[in-house]
């Protein structure tokens, strides 16, 4: 069991959950049922021997990670794997109902395809993980939505945009209420229009020339986005929502939070920008 806090949530929250699940115990001192769950959470992590890992968050001195996954009551557990939330619960469970909780933890053959997949995506196999994402999305056809939206990704890494498109094509309806749903549409969007929008030089002087060119910053900003250089993206999608609010129903905000979504691995970042957006909105 570790403390974690924004500066090494990524490293030991988001990378550690590459190799093993990772339970984020969000708490507090003040908190009495915590102190309940907090020592049984441990308990059991002993007993696991290495086959999860468990971190506890300070709400009181984490509050943006808090606000990140939604924390408002605790004790809220959060499950990490392979970089994602897949599974939550708020308050107390008795020991069997956190044994059957961490039963589910276990990767079933299409997770362990769709880890497979991504590993040989980062180790540049893009053949050996077409093949893995194919079996990932047949495996299981509850999970497949969530494989599907990863090989939509690996395929606009690619920049195979015939493909994306068709398996975009090919999720169920409720594929649209996970986090990645609106994140993918935004950036194949955005990649779609790329050869329609001006060049970056033409953008850049147009704002230039006027600030308040709001149209030339989401140009600019999509550009920017099919590029996957998020950041600056964010930086123009902002003054946007400082210049104009109702340009194109809110836009520039709409937008910001897809590319939240697409930085869903660095809280950090979406954090200081959702500060920002915040302030901004005021």
């Amino acid at each position: 069991m570790s403390d974690v806090t924004l500066q090494n949530f990524e490293t030991e929250v988001i990378d550690a959950s590459r190799h093993a699940p990772v339970l984020v115990d969000f708490w507090a001192p003040w908190c009495g049922p915590c102190r309940t769950l907090g020592p049984m959470l441990e308990r059991l992590e002993d007993e696991a021997g290495g086959q999860w890992k468990l971190v506890k968050v300070n709400v009181d001195e984490n509050q943006e990670l808090a606000a990140h996954f939604g924390v408002r009551s605790i004790p809220h557990v959060v499950a990490i794997a392979d970089g994602q939330a897949v599974d939550q619960f708020i308050g107390v469970l008795p020991e069997s109902g956190l044994r059957e909780f961490l039963s589910r933890l276990s990767p079933n053959p299409a997770q362990v395809a769709l880890h497979d997949a991504q590993q040989l995506a980062a180790e540049g196999d893009r053949a050996g993980a077409e093949a893995r994402f194919a079996e990932a999305i047949a495996l299981d056809p509850e999970t497949a939505d969530t494989a599907r939206l990863a090989y939509i990704a690996f395929l606009l890494d690619g920049n195979a945009m015939d493909q994306a498109k068709a398996q975009f094509e090919a999720l169920s309806p409720g594929a649209a209420q996970q986090d990645a749903y609106a994140a993918l549409r935004t950036r194949m969007e955005a990649m779609e229009n790329l050869s329609g929008l001006p060049d970056e030089g033409t953008l850049t002087g147009r704002i230039a020339a006027d600030p308040r060119d709001v149209a030339a910053r989401l140009d600019l900003a999509r550009l920017l986005i099919a590029r996957q250089q998020y950041e600056p993206a964010l930086e123009q999608l902002l003054e946007i929502v400082r210049t104009d609010r109702a340009f194109e129903d809110d836009v520039g905000r709409k937008t910001m939070l897809s590319v939240f979504e697409m930085l869903g691995d660095r809280p950090e970042v979406v954090s200081r920008w959702r500060r920002q957006l915040s302030t901004s909105l005021n």
